[in-house]
């Protein structure tokens, strides 16, 4: 009976510790709205859901301490690998968000933004939280979860992990991420391209008149407009790119 117990809480413990890391960075629970105490319930109720499922790729207890130090360091940087990936796709509504709001004129209309933790203009925010309700609603973050599930799969326990690959895909997911922001956010830049080429030709054509006065209403009306036509259109995008992105974990 004592054996019985010590493995399932050796089990418990390595699910807890790579679906708890993920956890910590994922998007949507590592929101500063939701208490640490609250992510931390989460994370014990989940993983006593998930230990049978995922105890038989699970190998028996070390035999010394040094051995259960490494098998828990590794569980760690799994977890945070891959909570990482997750920030990482997510990360690209921020530059979309940002070039939307220079577009518009909100560049210094900042807020407090509970998913980055970081004020960011206000335009950024909104997409932000607009994403990650869609994600919510869409039950997207169950795919965030089975990648943790499969991980096991790709990243077998008490096995060297492939560092190098990491850092590769680590980089890899970001300069993704940053291409994806400038496409998400495209409408915005063909949008100021035109309106102050527009504003230029104007000012060239009627010298007297105050190009300044007229540009900062109409550049905040034009572009709030263009913002609620290519909202819908914008999420679409990066919840398949999100979806896309999650599936290189699953199997």
């Amino acid at each position: 009976m004592q054996e019985l117990l010590n493995i399932n809480l050796f089990h418990f413990l390595m699910v807890f510790l790579r679906l708890g890391s993920a956890l910590m960075l994922m998007p949507g629970f590592m929101s500063s709205y939701i208490s640490a105490n609250i992510r931390l319930s989460l994370g014990l109720a989940v993983s006593i859901i998930l230990m049978p499922v995922i105890s038989p790729y699970i190998s028996n207890i070390p035999n010394n301490t040094a051995e259960l130090l490494t098998l828990i360091i590794q569980e760690i940087s799994v977890g945070v690998f891959l909570g990482a990936v997750m920030q990482f796709l997510y990360s690209s509504l921020s530059l979309s968000g940002a070039i939307a709001g220079q577009a518009i004129g909100f560049a210094n209309a900042q807020m407090f933004d509970p998913n980055t933790q970081n004020q960011s203009i206000i335009i950024e925010t909104f997409i932000s939280l607009v994403a990650i309700t869609v994600i919510f609603i869409m039950d997207i973050h169950h795919l965030m979860i089975k990648a943790i599930i499969d991980s096991y799969e790709i990243f077998p326990l008490n096995q060297p992990l492939p560092w190098g690959d990491f850092a590769k895909q680590l980089t890899s997911n970001l300069n993704n991420a940053f291409i994806m922001g400038f496409k998400l956010g495209s409408p915005f830049i063909a949008f100021t391209l035109i309106f102050y080429c527009g504003m230029g030709l104007v000012s060239r054509l009627m010298p007297q008149l105050n190009i300044f006065f007229l540009s900062l209403p109409l550049q905040i009306y034009l572009g709030l407009g263009l913002l609620f036509i290519t909202t819908p259109i914008i999420i679409m995008w990066f919840i398949r790119y999100y979806d896309n992105g999650l599936h290189q974990f699953l199997n």
